[in-house]
């Protein structure tokens, strides 16, 4: 079993490859286009905790032993297969607006369409659920906590979240509001 999980997280792993190519893109895109990134501070440490996930979830299954936890692990591999069905749906409603930085284009409407009909941040969802479920799938359980966690403090907090909140509302008081909330979240959290 334990060479099916490392198959199942080298798959991840070109997943994510892939997603690079296209987030790069897609920034070049977003800048050429007077877009805005911001959070760039803590991005670097965002990067750090999803590059460290994969390698720390074979880590903890090969080191520790971990075995197949039965009906659990199959549950948790379809809910991360199910979170990257989600991510790329969200990945192909915003199209070239999709990247793995914040970078805002002033004067876009918002995407109403996709899984953003029905939630506000269908790729955070899928985030979530794929650190928590991927590590799962053998029982890593260490690895989901501490890795959930890490991605939580080197988001700010959320503050990523809420600035492309007012950009998904299309506001660009809220544009102006937002960053003024990064800041002093940023400011507040480095403390």
């Amino acid at each position: 079993m334990v060479t099916a999980y490392l198959v199942f997280l080298a798959l991840f792993g070109v997943e994510r490859v892939a997603e690079l190519v296209l987030s790069r893109r897609n920034a070049r895109i977003a800048l050429s286009r007077s877009g805005v990134e911001s959070g760039a501070t803590h991005f670097r440490w965002m990067a750090a905790v999803h590059a460290l996930f994969l390698p720390a979830c074979a880590a903890e299954v090969l080191l520790l032993h971990r075995p197949f936890p039965g009906a659990l692990g199959w549950a948790c591999a379809v809910a991360a297969v199910c979170a990257q069905i989600l991510r790329w749906w969200a990945i192909r409603s915003l199209g070239w607006r999709w990247n793995v930085r914040v970078i805002v284009v002033p004067g876009e409407p918002p995407v109403r369409k996709g899984p953003y009909r029905f939630l506000r941040h269908p790729n955070y969802l899928a985030v979530v659920v794929e650190l928590l479920a991927a590590p799962l799938v053998l029982g890593a359980w260490r690895t989901a906590l501490l890795i959930s966690r890490a991605r939580h403090a080197a988001d700010g907090f959320g503050a990523a979240t809420w600035y492309q909140a007012s950009f998904a509302r299309g506001s660009s008081s809220g544009f102006t509001a937002t960053t003024q909330t990064l800041s002093a979240i940023t400011c507040s959290t480095s403390r």
